[in-house]
């Protein structure tokens, strides 16, 4: 249906691509920012991020950290109850260096271990990016141990509409707007839905990495800009409490909050409403279903909201209704 529509648009002429090029990125998620560009439904942007410091792919400082985004992009018709659909169409690293911290945030590790054992030194670490190679890596320098070398996994640690209330709401933070969850899963070929709370929805994007491990446990990734490719639907009318996500294999919601608990139950439910709504569930059938076949993932724990993602495989369910 979503290949349908766009291809439906593209057809008769409504669907266009963009090129943009942010010149101002902000470090707030609010609908009170002036829209970088105005896109319809169908559209295909082509655009880019700077790093989690404001640095961009030429090493030049654009803008000031955390987290500055790019947009925000005004959908035209996108009103409050609407669910906006973003294809994450191509994600790639567009220099050869990233960063990192180098120890466990405080939030990750047992406080016996980090007051008794742990050095508590800061240092910023530098990955090396070989994108002919596809990987980033490290040598012994700064550390003892083997080279380390793992597979580049691009993918947004921020993705947002405005939040509701006419609030600002920093580029740190996750919630049910979006925002900073640091889910590895947010690469290319994933398609995220976001409740729309103000008009043109104000859809943000940002925090790019080169790849992340579960958790975020250094409090960051390999930080990096990105170049970026996404194409917008509009679902009318068909309101969500929480970002949900859709890739080949799974369906997943992400629900954040200070305590991961609540975190699990936001995810928790929102996934279930999805079962009933969707695939033809009752609350019973939706539960005897998760109660066997629920994932989890935990995406981040050193936000300011953490952020846990329910996911239910697609080889359990039958086409959406």
């Amino acid at each position: 249906m979503k290949l349908f529509l766009t291809l439906a648009l593209a057809a008769t002429g409504f669907a266009e691509t963009h090129r943009f090029e942010p010149t101002k990125f902000y470090n707030t998620f609010s609908g009170a920012h002036e829209p970088g560009l105005r896109i319809k439904p169908g559209d295909h942007v082509i655009t880019s991020t700077i790093d989690a410091r404001g640095v961009d792919s030429a090493g030049t400082q654009r803008g000031q950290g955390p987290n500055p985004e790019t947009g925000p992009f005004f959908i035209e018709g996108a009103e409050p109850g609407d669910t906006l659909v973003v294809h994450l169409l191509r994600l790639e690293t567009n220099r050869a260096t990233g960063f990192s911290a180098s120890l466990l945030a405080p939030y990750t590790a047992d406080p016996g271990f980090l007051r008794l054992e742990a050095s508590r030194e800061p240092k910023q670490a530098t990955w090396q990016i070989d994108k002919q190679k596809g990987i980033a890596y490290m040598d012994p320098g700064d550390f003892k141990g083997p080279r380390i070398e793992l597979p580049l996994r691009p993918m947004l640690g921020c993705i947002a509409t405005a939040p509701p209330n006419k609030a600002a709401i920093p580029t740190s933070f996750p919630d049910n707007f979006g925002g900073n969850m640091d889910y590895n899963g947010m690469g290319a070929g994933a398609t995220v839905m976001l409740p729309v709370f103000e008009p043109g929805a104000l859809f943000f994007l940002g925090d790019g990495h080169a790849r992340q491990g579960d958790g975020e446990v250094l409090s960051s990734a390999i930080e990096t800009s990105l170049d970026v490719e996404f194409s917008v639907d509009l679902i009318k009318r068909k309101k969500i409490n929480w970002p949900r996500l859709e890739n080949q294999d799974f369906i997943m919601v992400l629900g954040s909050s200070r305590a991961l608990n609540e975190a699990l139950q936001h995810a928790t439910t929102e996934l279930m409403r999805w079962l009933m709504e969707s695939y033809g569930f009752d609350e019973r059938g939706a539960s005897l279903l998760l109660g066997q076949g629920m994932e989890y993932e935990i995406s981040n724990v050193v936000d300011p909201e953490f952020t846990i993602v329910a996911k239910m495989r697609k080889q359990y369910l039958g086409p959406p209704r």
